[in-house]
């Protein structure tokens, strides 16, 4: 092992090891918040296991997606077509899941996402093509794909037919014993603050997917690839500087290639999800997902565990969106009110007076627009997870830092 190598490794355990308190900190602030928003708004289910559970649900998809999009990007690919790569994903497991279940289901998926990330690794690495042009392409020839080979595979079956495949099984969820029990309990006093730690605690510990392990664990194991070893620095560099990579005997295209064919199963894997949950394969299932993952993955800077609190908002967004509509959504106004001052404050402390009046007059805006409404129009909240994407992204610009190679086309022996 280099000397490279071992400090990189070295630096990485640092700071999961000073990151932990953190996230433990800010876990208990996140519960914190809500408990006071649900006590002055009296909008009981914006903490309620139900609303978490389904805020999990709705996240999974678009972090397993924005995963797949982190591969691609961590070695220097821009990975636009994540949203057509969910859409492989999900006439595969439509396909293999009526036929022979899920889990059969979930290899189709992957397969098909990755031939999906192929082709995209061919055209963007093999033959230079443009990263934004290859992957819209991709979105648009997975859109009318889809629909003609659905046609050719579940016309005439039962239940089936070109916009929709048979009814598939599910992946098999299980509670925790004890800790799920006692979790609902805890949720059911309606106390402050420990009723919603019961309520987080009991989404996570109550009817809880395989495939949902599944995904925390690739997540772990992502991190543990791309950070903690050999392999995994060498993706990072051929995303940072493929030329100084390849002075040092890293094969830069073979990195390339495994890093956004992953990427496509990554993806692929994500629409298995939306059919797992759904017990069916629908057209249009994806629903722009695979485009939030991307947003949900440049949010976390190109990092696993900002990725996992990008997709987690707006899967709670949703979530909130569709489980009470207009009562919570308008209670979670106050609650960006508070965020946006807090920024505000944060970036008036850093001297970015612009931009600290322009976030602390948005939350004015805001507070305004709660203090003189009762509820939130229904148009409006079906727009929540979209302006809730827009909404962190332009709080989040400052800090963001892709890979220095990202979006470059590279080419064999080239100094840059």
């Amino acid at each position: 092992m280099s000397v490279l190598e071992k400090v990189s490794g070295l630096a990485a355990a640092r700071k999961v090891r000073a990151s932990w308190p953190m996230v433990l900190i800010a876990v208990a602030a996140a519960i914190l918040l809500i408990s006071v928003l649900r006590a002055v708004t009296g909008a009981d289910d914006v903490a309620s296991s139900g609303t978490i559970r389904a805020g999990i649900r709705a996240a999974m998809p678009i972090a397993l997606a924005g995963l797949g999009g982190l591969w691609a990007e961590r070695a220097g690919v821009v990975n636009i077509g994540l949203e057509g790569m969910m859409i492989m994903g999900t006439l595969g497991a439509g396909y293999a899941g009526y036929q022979w279940g899920m889990w059969a289901g979930l290899f189709f998926a992957l397969l098909f996402g990755a031939l999906a990330g192929l082709l995209h690794a061919v055209a963007t690495v093999g033959f230079g093509v443009d990263h934004i042009v290859s992957g819209v392409a991709i979105n648009v020839i997975a859109a009318g794909a889809s629909r003609y080979i659905a046609g050719l595979l579940f016309t005439g079956k039962e239940g089936g037919g070109p916009t929709q495949s048979p009814k598939v099984g599910s992946i098999t969820t299980f509670d925790v014993p004890l800790l799920g029990d006692w979790s609902s309990r805890l949720e059911g006093k309606n106390w402050f603050f420990l009723s919603d730690l019961g309520a987080v605690v009991a989404s996570f510990t109550n009817r809880l997917s395989l495939l949902t392990l599944l995904g925390v664990a690739l997540f772990v194991l992502t991190w543990w690839v791309l950070w903690r070893t050999t392999f995994g620095l060498r993706v990072r560099s051929v995303g940072e500087s493929p030329a100084a990579a390849e002075s040092l005997g890293v094969n830069v295209y073979r990195y390339k290639y495994i890093a956004v064919i992953v990427s496509g199963a990554l993806a692929g894997l994500a629409g298995a999800y939306l059919v797992d949950d759904a017990s069916i394969y629908r057209e249009g299932q994806t629903g722009g997902r695979g485009y939030i993952g991307l947003a949900a993955m440049i949010f976390g800077n190109w990092r696993p565990g900002g990725l996992a609190a990008g997709a987690g908002l707006f899967g709670y967004a949703d979530a909130v969106r569709l489980r009470s509509g207009e009562e919570s959504v308008h209670a979670l106004l106050l609650l960006v009110v508070v965020l946006l001052v807090v920024v505000a404050a944060w970036m008036l402390r850093r001297g970015s007076r612009r931009q600290a009046v322009i976030t602390g007059g948005i939350g004015v805006a805001l507070l305004v627009l709660f203090l003189v409404t009762d509820t939130i129009a229904n148009d409006f909240t079906s727009m929540t997870p979209q302006l809730v994407t827009l909404l962190v992204l332009a709080l989040a610009a400052q800090r963001l830092r892709m890979p220095a190679a990202d979006g470059q086309v590279y080419r064999k022996g080239s100094a840059g």
